[in-house]
């Protein structure tokens, strides 16, 4: 973990935490976050430390970092499957997840080439295997 100091404006919606810097303000205020003020700005920007911070609000910036430190090193195409994967919705990526380990890569890559019905937004709750 090398980023110990958040802004108010990086904290904004992570994990359940408010969505507007000023509320993230007045939350550390009433909480006592360890705070400091923020080198190379002006007026009272504080940034907070990450060991005030809830263990579930850790627990996603953590996460965010290590994915963005992992993407750092990544091939293009590999950086592309990443970002997809991301962008969808947990229901999707568990769908997906479900159908590549029940049936495989080549099962999915044999649907998108013949446009196969197996692509269905159903669950797939059956104990058939292609």
């Amino acid at each position: 973990m090398n980023k110990e100091w958040y802004a108010a404006k990086e904290l904004v919606g992570v994990a359940g935490f408010p969505t507007t810097p000023q509320a993230i303000n007045q939350r550390a205020k009433s909480e006592g976050w360890r705070k400091q003020k923020r080198s190379g700005v002006q007026g009272k920007a504080l940034e907070y430390h990450i060991s005030s911070f809830p263990d579930e609000v850790v627990s996603a910036l953590l996460a965010n970092e290590e994915s963005s430190f992992y993407l750092a090193d990544l091939p293009k195409a590999e950086k592309a499957w990443s970002a997809i994967y991301y962008q969808l919705t947990e229901d999707e990526r568990e769908q997906l997840t479900r159908f590549i380990m029940r049936r495989g890569i080549n099962a999915l890559l044999g649907c998108l080439e013949s446009q196969h019905p197996c692509l269905s937004t159903q669950n797939d709750t059956t104990s058939s295997v292609s």
